[in-house]
């Protein structure tokens, strides 16, 4: 039997070594972070040094990381309750506490007037094109970005920035808030004075010590280029659809993206019937974000960036992790042309 091929890495990434062994030890600690004893200080000491190690591959030293069960309630933390706006490409887990009032151009990059009452993502997981962005910000949805592109917190000059575990080879259910020293940060969870006091609640120690060996192992990956070896394969992938077919549509595709991300549409061919076709091919892709799967829609990305609606609802999103392979793309190509065939025929 055929193997299954995963380009969905921008959904969530395969558990890394380092994550899955830092997880079992992390099982061994009986005691709870927030106990003086001897045990609880051990578990405490887990949770520090998960702490230092995400703040290090994020180039945070000196800011305060506080984990969370993942970037939505980092979101929530940092903008419930204030009045932000940002634009209509956001993640859903952001868009839901701003106004939508900057524009977006033709290409996905936004126009910031106001950066201090600003939301502004720093990559986009449907398109992977990335922001230029100002100076003073106040918020940004560093999620995808996070290890696969050289930023540092502390240069990006925002005051907060969201961060998820799963998105570079940690496991699922944790997260971060990582804000500048100092900044007012209120609790939405009651309870105990965990993370500071800005997080209430038992710390999830065994994700938590998954996210840091996950975050360090992706910055050393970063440092060593792994990346530009996937920059390679993704061009060579979006050269070998578009040789192939030249009424294929790569929104974003003339600006920096990330690394590993092709988002590519075909007029009047639906996303979600593309990947049921792929599914069933045995290449698991997605149709936009994975948050808002299931949904039948047009994304609202892509209508941001000006595609009207029949683009907007025709569009995938193949995104490659650092084991994908030249072979698996090239498998994947022809047999997306080929239904691709097989559409334009039962439309004729």
């Amino acid at each position: 039997m055929k193997p299954r091929v995963y380009l969905d890495w921008n959904a969530t990434t395969p558990l890394h070594s380092s994550a899955k062994a830092a997880m079992i030890g992390a099982m061994e600690f009986a005691g709870n972070p927030s106990s003086v004893h001897a045990e609880g200080r051990k578990a405490k000491a887990l949770v520090e040094k998960a702490r230092a190690q995400v703040a290090s591959a994020l180039g945070a030293d000196g800011a305060d990381v506080i984990f969370t069960s993942g970037a939505t309630e980092a979101a929530s933390l940092a903008f419930a309750n204030k009045d932000l706006i940002g634009a209509d490409i956001e993640h859903d887990a952001v868009s839901s506490w701003i106004e939508s009032a900057c524009d977006t151009d033709s290409n996905g990059l936004v126009a910031v007037d106001d950066p201090a009452n600003t939301v502004l993502q720093l990559a986009n997981s449907e398109t992977g094109v990335i922001q230029e962005l100002p100076s003073g910000l106040a918020g940004s949805d560093v999620t995808q970005a996070f290890g696969k592109i050289p930023f540092s917190f502390n240069w990006l000059g925002c005051t907060c920035a969201l961060v998820a575990a799963h998105k570079l080879g940690g496991p699922k259910g944790v997260g971060a808030l990582v804000v500048r020293r100092g900044t007012d940060i209120a609790s939405q969870l009651k309870g105990g004075g965990q993370e500071m006091g800005r997080r209430a609640g038992t710390e999830n120690i065994v994700g938590i010590a998954g996210f840091g060996a996950a975050a360090e192992s992706a910055a050393l990956n970063l440092a060593n280029g792994e990346w530009d070896n996937v920059i390679q394969l993704r061009d060579f992938f979006e050269s070998y659809i578009a040789d192939a077919a030249n009424d294929v549509i790569f929104p974003g595709q003339s600006v920096k993206r990330l690394p590993n991300t092709s988002c590519l549409a075909v007029p009047s061919w639906k996303g979600e019937t593309q990947v049921m076709q792929m599914d069933l091919a045995g290449y698991a892709i997605s149709a936009g974000s994975a948050c808002s799967s299931g949904k039948v829609r047009a994304s609202k990305v892509l209508k941001a960036y000006g595609y009207d609606d029949e683009i907007a609802a025709s569009a995938i999103r193949v995104s490659l992790g650092l084991e994908t392979t030249k072979d698996e793309l090239i498998g994947f190509a022809d047999a997306w042309l080929t239904q691709k065939a097989k559409h334009r025929a039962r439309a004729a």
